[in-house]
């Protein structure tokens, strides 16, 4: 009697499979083209042309490779990145990094409140500030009360709001022969001003907020699967690993592609007409609508609004989660207020402080250059620290990163150094 053939495995389509793996991954990449990432990216433009266009897709590998390792650290051990980074360094040099953080993103809230607040006042012709209130209480009111599925769920949705900036590229009817050599063709930068926007642009690109967020995150997405106990968190099969790649590799290539979109329509708008002094989210957007016309202007506006509603509860939460993990508080998105006081005491004071900002009168686009420049000096001494946690085998659970992960990770951190001393030593 023949026994009956066993049924091939069906393959799951590429599709479904790239569809259902988007996640941390996207949200991470998105939230770094925050209004911070903006209005970095439009300085460039403005002030630089489109010399440093090639920078978009130079720094793709290496922020996936950055965030694909931040990535594994909280999928196979089960906690966020401060928590590893505790194992490997003395308690004082947490403290450090985490008030730095807290501190740099900070500045960034109040930076996005700002540059928000701004476009909702052109939109409405309302009083700025009133923007900087109703939007700071949500944002912090929502991170607090919203449990972390639905917050996930919504800045997904969110991301979608980039697709603004490339359109608004299009709108500006760019020339091809331009955006194809200096979008493909590296050189150096000229003058120390030019090397002041490269680290500014390596700063908030791999941002050392994204680098706790996007580990925590995989500690948040674990909870939401029931998995509460670190044991059961710790390790990942293949399968989630190459999910998480899928992830992380599209995330980290949209948001290097509308940034690249962002420096090319500011280069052939504002500074091909001779405008290169832009001090606020207010000035860019209105030296845009005459040169690349009024819908141009409109939607590199609303675009402002999306992205600030993605960024700002990644900000705040990054430092909170920094914080919890230093101190050993009880944290996570997934827990009400009374069970977290001081992560949420974090998210709360930051905020607070952002908002607080806006009435100092802070130029806030100065700010946000500046908070760049200066993630771009500390990101570096960061990326040695996370390379240390993601080779070793012990604290990794046998489930270290690749060679070839981190030797991309260890070029990035040496081209942030180089890019640092060049900034000081060139022009």
């Amino acid at each position: 009697m023949d026994l009956p053939a066993t049924a091939p495995r069906r393959r799951e389509p590429f599709a479904r499979r790239f569809f259902s793996a988007l996640g941390p991954g996207l949200i991470t990449g998105a939230a770094d083209d925050d209004p911070s990432g903006i209005a970095t990216y439009s300085i460039a433009g403005a002030q630089l042309g489109t010399t440093l266009l090639w920078t978009a897709f130079f720094t793709w590998p290496l922020m996936a490779s950055v965030q694909m390792m931040c990535a594994r650290i909280g999928m196979v051990t089960g906690e966020g990145l401060a928590a590893g980074l505790r194992k490997k360094f003395p308690k004082p040099v947490l403290v450090v990094i985490s008030v730095s953080l807290l501190i740099a993103n900070t500045l960034n809230i109040g930076s996005d409140l700002a540059g928000m607040a701004d476009a909702a006042a052109m939109l409405t012709g309302a009083n700025s500030h009133i923007f900087v209130l109703v939007f700071g209480a949500a944002i912090t009111v929502a991170t607090i009360y919203v449990r972390y599925h639905r917050i996930a769920s919504v800045l997904k949705w969110l991301a979608l709001s980039l697709l603004a900036y490339v359109v608004v590229a299009f709108l500006v009817h760019p020339p091809l022969k331009m955006v194809l050599h200096d979008g493909f063709v590296p050189h150096l930068p000229k003058g120390k001003q030019a090397w002041g926007m490269l680290v500014a642009i390596l700063g908030t690109t791999i941002s050392p907020y994204l680098f706790f967020w996007q580990s925590s995150q995989e500690v948040e997405e674990e909870k939401a699967m029931g998995h509460r106990m670190l044991v059961a968190r710790r390790g990942a099969t293949k399968r989630e690993i190459g999910d998480r790649k899928l992830d992380v590799g599209f995330g980290t290539f949209f948001s290097n592609l509308v940034m690249f979109f962002i420096i090319l329509t500011t280069a052939v708008t504002l500074h091909a007409h001779g405008v290169t002094n832009i001090e606020t989210s207010r000035q860019a957007a209105e030296a845009l609508g005459p040169l690349g016309g009024r819908v141009a202007a409109t939607i590199f506006t609303i675009g402002i609004l999306g992205v600030g509603f993605l960024a700002i509860p990644t900000l705040s939460g990054s430092a909170a989660y920094a914080f919890a993990e230093t101190f050993h508080w009880r944290q996570g998105l997934d827990m009400k207020l009374a069970r977290a006081r001081g992560f949420y005491s974090i998210v709360i004071a930051s905020s607070l402080a952002g908002v607080v900002m806006d009435f100092a009168h802070i130029n806030a686009m100065r700010a946000l250059y500046w908070t760049a420049v200066v993630n771009g000096l500390l990101a570096p001494f960061l990326l040695v620290g996370i390379l240390l946690v993601a080779s070793d085998k012990k604290l990794m659970q046998g489930q270290p990163s690749s060679r070839l992960g981190r030797l991309s990770v260890a070029v990035t951190t040496v081209m942030m150094f180089g890019a640092a001393i060049g900034m000081f030593v060139f022009g």
